[in-house]
Formats: structure tokens, C-alpha cells, sequence
């Protein structure tokens, strides 16, 4: 019936772990079993394992990288403090960003 309605359900094999990333946690999926669901085109996934919630770690910069970035883009120690969080910490893609 599902082959009729053009949907294509099959298992991946040899999956080992699945990782989800939201901005303050993430989900690892151990021992995970995988389907793929093709439906018309649109790919879905379906995972099914042992899930363990991990919270990741705020990042934190130099008081010296927080300053240069204020100084150098002419902003506010908060702003500074976000562009380098979003920057992954790097300094002159901070300053880029908040002075592009």
C-alpha cells in the first residue's frame, strides 16, 4: 500500500550514534536504528536508540578579547561578549560582524 501512495521506507544500516544540536543542548542518540522514509521526494528520518541530554558549556572569552572587540567595533560589553560567542570566539570575525 505504501508503495502505492509513492512512499519508501527503508532501515540504514550500521548506524552508530545520532546527534542532535540545539543552541543550549544536545541529544545523543546511542545504538540508534535509523529508517529513511522517502515520501514523494521529502526524506524524513526516524531514530530510535538510548538518548542521553547533554547541556553544552557557555563559552567564556578573555576580559582583554571582550575589551579589543568594544574598543575596535565601538559597542558595548554585552554586544562584544555575543559577537564572540558567535564567532566562536575568533576576535577580528567578531569585530567584522558587528562592524559590517
Amino acid at each position: 500500500m505504501m508503495d502505492r501512495m509513492g512512499i519508501n521506507m527503508k532501515e540504514m544500516p550500521d548506524v552508530e550514534e545520532v546527534i542532535i544540536k540545539t543552541g543550549s543542548k544536545e541529544l545523543h542518540i546511542r545504538d540508534a536504528q535509523v529508517s529513511e522514509i522517502n515520501a514523494q521526494g521529502n526524506r524524513i528520518f526516524q531514530v530510535m536508540g538510548e538518548v542521553e541530554e547533554v547541556e553544552k558549556a557557555k563559552k567564556t572569552f578573555s576580559d582583554e578579547d571582550i575589551l579589543l572587540v568594544q574598543q575596535q567595533a565601538n559597542v558595548s560589553k554585552e554586544r562584544a561578549a555575543v559577537a564572540l560567542e558567535e564567532s566562536d570566539g575568533e576576535v577580528a570575525k567578531a569585530i567584522l560582524r558587528l562592524t559590517s
